[in-house]
């Protein structure tokens, strides 16, 4: 549609010529039947328009007083326009903010971080570079991998403090609380996060230097909490971070687990789960981050999400089901119940992606790798029949119900031998760099 080229349109109120409006090459043309005007609303990047666009439609409030708008005492009141809004129950379709960390299309089934697709950085790297990626926008040399270790290895050496608060908790205390409590713990000892909420000036924002020493703390308190945690729901001595280690290795130090396997695997599943654009859980910490708190008052705010029935918390409520189907000769009959809507089958479907998630091929190189493991476990040997009936019956299949990247990749950490109350916690220090990259980014 060109600049001054004759439009008519056709309404309610009847048909209208309208010559030589400003028609924008890549736009909207919305016309208000209600004042008879036309809003040229431009479209960017060819795939969304702005809200504050929309905003500019606007009827005089008097429209809907049945005459005029009126004071208390009764003397006319200035007239007032009442700009339209959009309503988009659960954000559907609606962006809340423009970045330039991670790229989805469910329509083709693709992930890039960075423009590197999510299958280049799988088979050619590991998780620290993928962080940085994140992070910082580009891979790490030697220098800042040793700076950024030694950095976190420090930062995840607890306080008396903290390890007191964990040490309160009883040892079969669910494991949501104890993160809580403990990242809490965590930000009453740093001064910077303390300072943060006592000073008028914002401590971050536009204050990159001090902001990327603050959100690697957060990402180093939450593997040494999750470590404690370990240590004291299964009575055993926890270990200090060491400043060579990576991220994950000093994870697997402070809980215990020395089999190198088990970092070889963790490296490649974590980049699978580092960001995943807008979900619930960072646009928690974004939301939070908003209000220019600090990066572990952010990061709390996504694992409150994060730890939601319909979030991750999802995962929690698939191995239920899986302890309590029992055996793969009971799995029929549970999917039956599920197919009566008696039983809900938690883990399968995705809201993204209308093909196959680009994750699920790439966590199947790592079941088929670690293959021993996964048919060992009796729970999984559940969740593959599952899997297996639920690949054939045409009641899923015809609904494309199939099982999340998220649930398989769980599969994982069950075949490595972490305990099913801790894979949650792992799976949002997998995250934390990713949403944070997404606070760092709003600085």
């Amino acid at each position: 549609m060109s600049v001054n080229k004759k439009l008519v349109i056709e309404s309610e109120v009847g048909t209208m010529q309208l010559d030589k409006v400003k028609v924008m090459e890549e736009s909207l043309q919305v016309f208000d039947t209600r004042t008879g005007k036309l809003y040229p609303i431009p479209i960017h990047n060819g795939d969304y328009i702005r809200a504050a666009d929309i905003g500019q439609i606007a009827v005089p409030e008097a429209k809907y007083l049945n005459g005029e708008a009126k004071h208390m005492n009764g003397d006319t009141a200035p007239q007032i326009a009442r700009p339209l809004r959009i309503l988009d129950n659960g954000y559907q379709h609606t962006a809340c903010m423009e970045s330039s960390i991670t790229y989805i299309d469910g329509q083709r089934g693709a992930i890039r971080y960075r423009d590197f697709t999510i299958e280049h950085l799988f088979h050619d790297y590991v998780y620290e570079d993928v962080m940085h990626l994140l992070l910082w926008g580009h891979l790490p040399s030697t220098q800042q991998k040793v700076e950024t270790r030694a950095l976190m290895a420090e930062a995840a050496v607890p306080p008396k403090s903290v390890v007191d608060v964990i040490s309160a908790f009883q040892r079969d205390s669910d494991t949501y609380p104890m993160i809580l409590a403990g990242m809490s713990a965590f930000a009453a000892s740093d001064s910077t996060i303390s300072a943060t909420r006592h000073q008028q000036k914002p401590m971050f924002h536009g204050s990159l230097e001090i902001a990327d020493q603050a959100l690697l703390r957060t990402i180093a308190y939450i593997a040494s909490t999750i470590g404690l945690i370990y240590c004291h729901k299964n009575d055993k001595v926890f270990t200090n971070p060491e400043k060579d280690r990576s991220l994950i290795g000093n994870l697997l130090l402070m809980m215990g687990y020395t089999d190198p396997k088990i970092e070889q695997c963790l490296n490649k599943l974590w980049i699978l789960y580092a960001d995943h654009e807008m979900t619930n859980s960072t646009a928690a910490v974004l939301h939070a981050g908003s209000t220019l708190c600090d990066p572990i008052s952010a990061v709390i705010s996504g694992i409150v999400s994060a730890y939601g029935p319909l979030h991750g918390g999802a995962i929690d409520l698939a191995y239920e089901a899986f302890k309590q189907i029992g055996k793969p000769e009971a799995v029929p009959v549970f999917i039956e119940g599920v197919k009566l809507k008696k039983l809900r089958l938690f883990g399968y479907g995705h809201r993204v992606y209308k093909t196959r998630d680009p994750r699920a091929a790439l966590i199947e190189e790592l079941m088929q790798e670690h293959r021993d493991a996964v048919h060992a476990n009796p729970l999984l040997r559940v969740a593959m029949a599952i899997d297996k009936a639920a690949n054939q019956d045409p009641y899923f299949v015809d609904r494309g119900l199939k099982a999340n990247a998220d649930l398989m990749g769980c599969f994982m950490y069950t075949a490595m031998g972490f305990d099913t109350d801790m894979i949650i916690a792992i799976t949002c220090l997998s995250r934390a760099p990713g949403s944070l990259a997404h606070w760092r980014e709003s600085l």
